[in-house]
């Protein structure tokens, strides 16, 4: 047997070897798709493939090799991604609108091979992941200009979904109307309060009414139906596009980098590890003097950062508030547990909400 032959004989061998672990990596892919999917989490994860391609080339002595090895590396995650796509097709991710809606731009975005599904409002879009109609659900947590979204806050609250990650996402106000309308015939503007009131420079520049619909593409849908040329709605540019008006005027929220967070519920947490640096949470505290003051000191007495605590009435009685809490550290810890038993000494109602590894930019 010449070199040659010896070299391809080789080559079939390893071949061969490396379609039984193609198999089998294959197989852990299948797994973490549908991990991805019970859990409400994206396929592509930029930071875990930084870390894969890191720890790759390092196993690579020869230089000349390793940026070959790293392209390898590169193709099978690509392939694992496009099987995860095939797996996870058909994923209903429930956003609150209609077509065109910005959160149904924001599902889109995180959940590219899933199907948003629209509902009315933010509580039909939740109780339809709670009661098993949807995978997941896209809604909005807090907007840049307009502040929070407390109906959101309260379903976080109140019900049982985890928050699996939070992403923040640009959001551009237009002025939409019909296409024969030009801007001396709007008379009123329509569209979701948080709509209106990022854009209330500009509607008070104009001097125009205002009227609250429940979100900005079901604006656009019922200025598109309306048949009235004084009528317009703030929305997306995908919106006027779905029920066929201009934009009339780009742009109009009164800040440069209109940003909102859009928060994944998903009905399990997903499983938290040490790159799981963020964490939200909901407590109540009991009626004692100080309470709140020693479960605040807790949190930062056990080495975590709170970046936020807001809070919201509970409903039950008057002037009872539960607080919604962001803050960052490794809460699913043994110094996140010890912080957690402190909380609960000052805490009536107390639970994490969810824990990730970080505030995705999309």
């Amino acid at each position: 047997m010449n070199d040659l032959e010896e070299a391809r004989r080789d080559i079939d061998r390893i071949d061969k070897e490396m379609a039984r672990l193609f198999q089998e990596r294959m197989g852990a892919a299948k797994k973490v798709a549908l991990y991805k999917k019970k859990t409400g989490m994206p396929i592509f994860d930029a930071a875990r493939e930084d870390a894969i391609l890191a720890r790759g080339a390092e196993r690579v002595e020869d230089d000349a090799l390793r940026g070959y090895y790293k392209n390898y590396l590169h193709a099978v995650m690509d392939i694992s991604k496009a099987y995860q796509a095939r797996l996870i097709d058909g994923m209903h991710v429930a956003f609150s609108g209609v077509p065109g809606a910005f959160a149904e731009i924001a599902a889109k975005r995180i959940f590219p091979q899933g199907s948003p599904v629209g509902f009315r409002n933010f509580e039909e879009a939740y109780r339809a992941v709670e009661e098993g109609r949807c995978d997941a659900a896209v809604l909005p947590l807090e907007n840049s200009t307009n502040g929070d979204v407390g109906t959101v806050m309260d379903l976080a609250f109140f019900g049982s979904l985890a928050i699996n990650g939070i992403y923040d996402i640009q959001v551009e106000q237009n002025l939409l109307a019909k296409k024969e309308a030009t801007l001396s015939d709007i008379k009123t503007v329509i569209s979701h309060p948080q709509a209106l009131g990022q854009s209330a420079g500009f509607i008070k520049e104009k001097g125009f009414m205002t009227r609250e619909v429940e979100n900005t593409a079901l604006a656009a849908k019922m200025v598109a139906e309306s048949g009235d040329k004084s009528l317009a709605a703030l929305g997306s540019t995908e919106a006027a596009a779905n029920y066929g008006l201009q934009v009339l005027c780009p742009h109009v929220h009164d800040k440069g980098g209109n940003t909102t967070r859009f928060a994944v519920f998903a009905p399990t947490p997903k499983a938290s590890g040490a790159e799981d640096r963020q964490f939200v949470m909901v407590f109540t505290v009991k009626n004692e003097a100080g309470a709140l003051a020693k479960a605040v000191s807790a949190i930062g007495t056990h080495g975590f950062n709170l970046r936020a605590i807001k809070s919201r009435p509970t409903k039950k009685l008057t002037w009872e508030y539960y607080f919604f809490c962001e803050g960052e550290g490794v809460i699913h810890s043994p110094e996140g547990e010890e912080m957690l038993l402190k909380l609960k000494e000052n805490c009536n109602d107390l639970k994490v909400v969810g824990a990730f590894e970080r505030e995705s930019v999309l």
